[in-house]
């Protein structure tokens, strides 16, 4: 559902044209992004489109995909379909509430060839990209495979004109150039790049370990603040749920539990999602439990994180670590 900000922040900046990339297992998102009704993507034209590689693939005679710039190159036919002026790429794994439609502003009236939009809370991020800015904002280098932060890190949100975009997409597929970023990196003496500094709160899910450390900040009033603000709503796919409840013995506290949820034991500092069942006697703390997960009487979690329609057994006690999260694969019984 981290896809869900990059939805809205487009369409709350008035994009009306959005595609999709897919790589790899995509039922799940597919069946998550419907006709994108819910993002107010359902158009006769335009609207919500879907792009997935696999299907491009086969009439290149290849399934596997090496970086952003190849994928591009692969649903080259839709980038010359695109009716606007400019383009916004974006990744699905950004969790970030971005004034896009302030961002356009912004790069239009600097003049750049690109604007990036990178954070500066000096935050590591897996395999992430990070800029060396000058005062003015330009983008003087781009570094990668670093083990330590640096101040600016890639958001891997860039906006271009549509045209710019076309030009990168067969120059470098040309020279079987597959990767976005170092491709940046060889324009960087040639086009004028610039970096837009975000201060909110912004979180790039890499590896289970960043999504669960990024999901408990969400516990934060000011972080809840920072993302769901009324001027820029997230939206999303409704549960159709009823309300949660909890029981005259069950008690939740610190947590965000969504529609649906029936609590009967303890729930701690924990974020549980629509149709969670919590039978007496078993404690919830510090852990992330996905649609329809059920925790028998008497169970014990503590930093786990549960996929969907998970079942514990009565009494079990599983615990994973701050920095090692426990994982239940999707539908397990444990």
């Amino acid at each position: 559902r981290a896809v869900d900000f990059a939805l809205s922040n487009l369409v709350n900046a008035g994009a009306a044209d959005v595609g999709v990339i897919f790589s790899g297992q995509y039922e799940s998102l597919l069946d998550h992004l419907g006709t994108g009704k819910n993002w107010d993507l359902s158009r006769k034209r335009g609207g919500l489109k879907i792009l997935p590689l696999l299907a491009y693939g086969e009439k290149m005679q290849r399934t596997d995909f090496r970086g952003r710039m190849e994928a591009l190159a692969v649903v080259r036919p839709y980038l010359s379909e695109i009716r606007q002026d400019y383009v916004c790429l974006m990744d699905g794994d950004l969790v970030a509430n971005l004034p896009l439609g302030e961002i356009l502003e912004t790069h239009l009236r600097s003049g750049a060839d690109i604007t990036a939009v990178c954070g500066d809370d000096g935050a590591y991020v897996e395999d992430g990209t990070y800029f060396q800015l000058a005062p003015d904002g330009k983008i003087l280098d781009v570094f990668y495979h670093l083990k330590q932060p640096m101040e600016f890190r890639s958001l891997e949100v860039y906006v271009l004109s549509r045209k710019l975009l076309i030009t990168l997409v067969d120059r470098f597929a040309k020279q079987d150039l597959y990767s976005w970023r170092r491709a940046i990196r060889l324009c960087k003496d040639d086009l004028d790049l610039r970096g837009y500094v975000w201060n909110g709160f912004a979180a790039q899910i890499r590896s289970v370990r960043e999504y669960y450390e990024r999901s408990m900040q969400l516990l934060e009033p000011d972080v809840r603040a920072d993302l769901f603000c009324a001027e820029r709503p997230i939206r999303a796919k409704g549960a159709d749920k009823s309300s949660a409840y909890i029981g005259p013995d069950g008690r939740c506290s610190g947590s965000l539990v969504a529609d649906g949820c029936d609590i009967e034991g303890t729930v701690e500092n924990s974020i549980l999602f629509p149709g969670v069942v919590v039978e007496p006697g078993a404690a919830i703390r510090d852990s992330i439990l996905f649609k329809e997960v059920k925790i028998r009487r008497g169970a014990q979690l503590c930093r786990v994180i549960a996929d969907k329609r998970v079942e514990v057994l009565n009494s079990r006690k599983i615990a994973g670590t701050a920095e090692k999260p426990l994982v239940l694969a999707k539908e397990s019984v444990v």
